[in-house]
């Protein structure tokens, strides 16, 4: 039994790396292809260069498509934050009528496939007479990252223990003061790693962003789309990297500094 019980557990190991050498081999494949000198993305390589990157930082449609992305993923985070920290103010701390029904409804776009969700809102917007906008593309953006930051932000607000609040309150201070000065410092974690969250979905959305973009808008994730529709470039190797250092660096850089700011605040 030991015997079989070890190995059935070397297999399941074994699975397990698989599973992942699956998973992680094609973006290992694309860093690789970046930094190949050769214009034909295939191995072996035929030698180191930054070539295609130059060229990446010199293409004013990929640049434009950055900018785009940058400044709607900075406001989606900004409006996504704020809204999360006041839903999760009002269901946590007061007692709202339909807490329940209300939660569940602004966590719903979790559960509802994006393309559902992307279409439901083109639909509903066609029917009311209103055509596609940037406006519509960060409301859209917003709607689908909403929930992430409830779902942070009220984990971390569960956690702080109304007497401090109650105690502020017991020495003079007002309800605003209270938030500003207690509740949002030991609640700072969740809320920074919830406007990251909503930053890095909102960067790497293709699904509703194609649905709902106007035309002559591209973010990234789209202008790549629209690059390998025309022919395969070594500068969309390139723009993948970057692209991943951006998803994988931005949540480990938030998660980074949450950990930081706990600590201070537990100390």
């Amino acid at each position: 039994m030991r015997g079989g019980g070890r190995m059935g557990w070397n297999l399941v190991r074994l699975w397990t790396l698989f599973v992942y050498l699956f998973m992680f081999m094609p973006v290992a494949v694309v860093v690789l292809l970046s930094f190949n000198a050769s214009q034909f993305g295939s191995f072996p390589m035929t030698g180191f260069s930054f070539r295609w990157f130059i060229e990446l930082a010199q293409n004013e449609a990929i640049l434009r498509a950055f900018r785009t992305s940058i400044v709607l993923g900075l406001l989606t985070s900004a409006i996504s934050t704020t809204l999360g920290v006041l839903a999760s103010l009002a269901l946590v701390r007061y007692r709202v009528p339909g807490s329940n029904m209300i939660s569940t409804f602004l966590i719903a776009p979790i559960l509802v496939p994006e393309v559902v969700l992307a279409v439901a809102l083109l639909l509903f917007l066609n029917f009311l007479g209103i055509n596609k906008s940037f406006t519509l593309l960060l409301f859209g953006h917003v709607i689908f990252t909403l929930p992430f930051v409830i779902l942070v932000v009220q984990a971390r607000l569960v956690g702080i223990k109304r007497d401090v609040e109650e105690a502020a309150m017991s020495l003079g201070a007002s309800p605003v003061q209270t938030f500003f000065q207690i509740t949002l410092p030991l609640m700072l974690p969740a809320v920074l790693a919830g406007a990251l969250f909503a930053f890095t979905i909102s960067f790497d959305d293709i699904t509703g962003t194609l649905f709902w973009k106007p035309g002559g808008v591209e973010t990234v994730p789209t202008q790549i789309f629209a690059m390998l529709r025309n022919s395969i470039s070594p500068e969309i190797n390139a723009l993948g990297t970057v692209m991943i250092i951006m998803t994988v660096g931005l949540p480990l850089l938030g998660v980074a500094i949450a950990r930081r700011l706990a600590t201070k605040s537990g100390g």
